[in-house]
């Protein structure tokens, strides 16, 4: 996982779509929804670390 887009293909595979319209509450959604699929054993640490990086970062860009 290398981008902000990969973080949304593995949403994707579960059926998670988000969009709010709001860029920042989109990307904290997203953050919780990652967190809920790992802590119920539906994704690997593997996967878990990185896209939350990916999207504190991306958090980041988009709150200045």
């Amino acid at each position: 996982m290398t981008d902000f887009f990969d973080v949304l293909q593995l949403l994707k595979r579960f059926g998670i779509f988000i969009y709010t319209g709001e860029q920042k509450t989109d990307i904290e959604m997203m953050m919780s929804e990652v967190k809920e699929l790992y802590d119920n054993g539906l994704i690997m640490k593997e996967d878990y670390l990185p896209a939350l990086l990916i999207l504190k970062k991306e958090l980041g860009k988009r709150t200045g």
